[in-house]
C-alpha cells in the first residue's frame, strides 16, 4: 500500500524491523534557536534568573531527552546512546542549542539529536518564561548525520 516504512501492507502503523541491519557509527548533530529579550537575555547570561543556572538545567535537559527519546516518539526504537553532547551558544537576540549524538547499533540518531535541542530549548523558555513570554522557537533541524545504510547527510 505503501513505501512508508512505518506503515504496513495494509496502511496500519508499525516499528520498523531492524534486526537484519549492522551495528555501525551513526552520529547526528541537530540544532535550534530561541529568540529572546534583550533583558532576559542579559539575566540568563549573568545567572539571575530565579530558577536558577538556566544554561546547565538546559544542556541537562537536552541530555536526559536524547536518552528518553523512544519514550516520546510512537515509533521510534530505543537505541543505547554512547555519547551526547549539547551546546547553547547565547548571542545578541537569543540562544542557538547544538546537540550531537552517537550510537553503534542498527539504526541513526537523528531524532534522538532533534529531541535534545527541542528540549533544552523549550527548559530555556520554561526558566526565563517569567522574564518573556514572547521567546520564540524556531529552526529546530537536521544539519548532519553519518552512518547507515542511507550514508552521510549535510544540511545546506
Amino acid at each position: 500500500m505503501s513505501n512508508l516504512a512505518h506503515l504496513d501492507d495494509s496502511g496500519a502503523a508499525r516499528m520498523v524491523d531492524i534486526s537484519a541491519k549492522p551495528a555501525t557509527r551513526r552520529e547526528a548533530t541537530a540544532e535550534g534557536y530561541i529568540h529572546i529579550a534583550a533583558e532576559a537575555l542579559a539575566a540568563i547570561a549573568a545567572q539571575a534568573v530565579k530558577k536558577g543556572d538556566v544554561l546547565a538545567t538546559a544542556r541537562i535537559a537536552g541530555i536526559m531527552a536524547a536518552k528518553r527519546t523512544a519514550d516520546l516518539i510512537p515509533l521510534c526504537h530505543p537505541l543505547p546512546i554512547d555519547a551526547v553532547t549539547v551546546d547553547l551558544a547565547l548571542d545578541a537576540t537569543g540562544i542557538r542549542a547544538t546537540a550531537t549524538v552517537a550510537t553503534t547499533h542498527g539504526t541513526g540518531v537523528e531524532m534522538e539529536a532533534l529531541t535534545a535541542v527541542s528540549a533544552a530549548l523549550l527548559t530555556v523558555y520554561d526558566m526565563a518564561k517569567a522574564l518573556d513570554r514572547a521567546m520564540r522557537i524556531d529552526g529546530i533541524r537536521l544539519l548532519k548525520k553519518s552512518g547507515g545504510r542511507s550514508g552521510d547527510f549535510v544540511a545546506e
